[in-house]
């Protein structure tokens, strides 16, 4: 067992994003790349000799090489153990629950998480904390700043680990265990909710649903909750073998990406329920029969009935959204008496506030949600909580929905991606929101007057840091709000967010299509931002 130490140079390039680092997989297959980041991430940490690292990723192309290089290096660095997930494969909220179950150091995770996979495709890594969730901004800068300076890495000249078979193996002084972290994934979500209601629902004869795993990492964990543990029939999950390139699609559960699901819900004789899930299974979308329901009307909706749920049966202590996503929940925090706390895109921001005790429930509008159970969103926990709550209402999901409006209003919401748009020209764009937003106040378009204009800016409540340049926002007097922001989560050039957001309080206007709804937003959007003139695009490349 020979422990080696290479000399490299530093890449320029590697700087986390929103979740860690992400290229393409060609970028992480040249020589030297993935290990000059592993190793930065060790240099960054303290403390870990003799410990336990969890490591794992969505089963995308490049993962299994990937963990068997990071395997030596943490040998070679001094870790006691690692759990490894079976086949090399953990969903990121499973890997969150695991950190947290065993009380572990902290793990690694090897997902794109909706980007593409395959050779020509995308691959990412990211550290996660001993909480279970995102290394937080000083974790992430440290280890950009060890990327920039790194001259070597150590690594263990051995043979390749069976990720295939559970068990352990020695690899130097350090034991990797394979484990199935399928079961423990599944024994928590049964802890909070309620199973024999659920499986009463969905084995009743007349309740039919669709779970959509993309081809990606929740396959095995659907099968063994729906099919095995809620005795949904066969063929209840759909694309649930995990492939490295998910089938050739874009694990993006969107109405877009996820088409297969949404003409099944969309056509004729559709079933009462569907959902979808990500590549690394952290991202949900929630359907019904012939209905959509918005990721941040799902979020104001599991808080408004989470005492219907037996894991938040006793209330919750507060809930928490990214800034873009819509002010629905802040409605039923304020019924609940409730803080309700807006925080940047990124879920490593809701930590803190779990951490805390300060927030129970969590959402961003890119179609994640998740609670205190993990540090981490997780797609298929808000999909047994709405089938929880399905079977405790006895009612449609559109009802559910609608009667939700006709209690705190409506807000009409909707993003608008600009993807692959060129660097230049998105950041030019970025750059004069954020020197006109300031002065718009009192400015006049067409019927809407702006109230505020900035550059959101972020206290953390629990440790004053401080997080900058989080989106421009301009809110209009009658409280809607157009947000422009610029995405962390791709690999080539920029993707260009933009969220419009208007309030319906009433029923008789909560009807209509949320493009027609936001309509005049549309249009003044591209008026402040001079979007197609800037990004050269016609129209969005996805709107959800």
């Amino acid at each position: 067992m020979v422990s080696k130490t290479i000399h490299t140079q530093p890449f320029t390039d590697q700087k986390p994003g929103t979740s860690g680092l992400r290229k393409k997989v060609s970028v992480f297959q040249q020589p030297h790349y993935l290990e000059n980041f592993v190793q930065s991430i060790f240099d960054s940490l303290q403390g870990y000799q003799g410990q336990t690292l969890v490591l794992g990723g969505d089963g995308r192309y490049y993962n299994r090489q990937a963990i068997q290089t990071i395997l030596k290096m943490a040998a070679a660095n001094g870790f006691g153990q690692v759990l490894v997930g079976n086949g090399g494969i953990l969903s990121t909220p499973a890997t969150s629950a695991i950190i947290r179950k065993y009380a572990t150091f902290g793990g690694i995770i090897l997902s794109a998480s909706h980007n593409p996979g395959g050779p020509e495709g995308d691959f990412g890594i990211k550290y996660n904390i001993s909480n279970g969730g995102p290394a937080p901004e000083k974790v992430t800068e440290a280890i950009y700043a060890r990327s920039k300076e790194i001259d070597s890495y150590k690594i263990l000249d051995v043979p390749d680990v069976n990720l295939d078979t559970l068990g352990e193996v020695k690899i130097g002084d350090m034991a990797v265990k394979v484990i199935d972290a399928v079961t423990d994934y599944a024994e928590l979500m049964q802890s909070l909710f309620d199973f024999d209601r659920i499986r009463e629902l969905v084995t009743n004869g007349q309740f039919r649903m669709c779970i959509d795993s993309m081809h990606a990492v929740t396959g095995p964990y659907a099968h063994k909750i729906f099919e095995e543990r809620l005795g949904a029939a066969q063929g209840t999950v759909m694309n649930g073998t995990p492939l490295e390139d998910f089938g050739g699609g874009h694990p993006d559960p969107n109405l877009v990406y996820a088409h297969d699901l949404v003409d099944i819900l969309f056509g004729e004789n559709a079933p009462d329920f569907g959902a979808a899930s990500d590549g690394d299974g952290d991202r949900n979308m929630i359907l019904g029969r012939q209905f959509f329901v918005t990721p941040s009307d799902s979020l104001a909706i599991l808080a408004a009935n989470a005492k219907l749920v037996p894991g938040y049966s006793s209330g919750l202590a507060g809930i928490a959204r990214s800034m873009p996503t819509s002010q629905a929940a802040d409605r039923v925090a304020k019924q609940l008496g409730i803080e309700c706390y807006e925080t940047p895109t990124g879920w490593k921001f809701f930590g803190n506030l779990l951490d805390a005790g300060r927030a129970t429930l969590c959402g961003e509008e890119s179609f994640g949600t998740g609670s205190n159970h993990i540090r981490e969103k997780d797609g298929l926990w808000a999909v047994l909580f709405w089938l929880n709550i399905l079977a405790v209402r006895q009612q449609s999901v559109e009802e559910i929905v609608t009667e939700h409006w006709q209690t705190y209003g409506r807000n009409y919401y909707s993003r608008h991606d600009y993807e692959e748009v060129d660097s230049d020209r998105a950041n030019t764009l970025i750059t004069s929101l954020r020197a006109i937003a300031p002065n718009l106040k009192g400015k006049r378009y067409g019927s809407y007057e702006v109230e505020y204009g900035d550059d959101f800016s972020y206290t953390d409540p629990v440790d004053n840091s401080v997080s900058q340049k989080q989106g421009v926002r301009i809110g209009f007097t009658d409280g809607s709000r157009i947000v422009f922001r610029l995405s962390g989560t791709g690999t080539q050039g920029a993707t260009l967010r933009v969220y419009l957001e208007s309030y319906e309080p009433d029923p008789a206007k909560q009807n209509l299509d949320p493009q027609q709804a936001l309509s005049n937003l549309i249009t003044i959007a591209d008026e402040i931002a001079q979007i197609h003139a800037l990004t050269g695009m016609d129209k969005p490349t996805v709107i959800t």
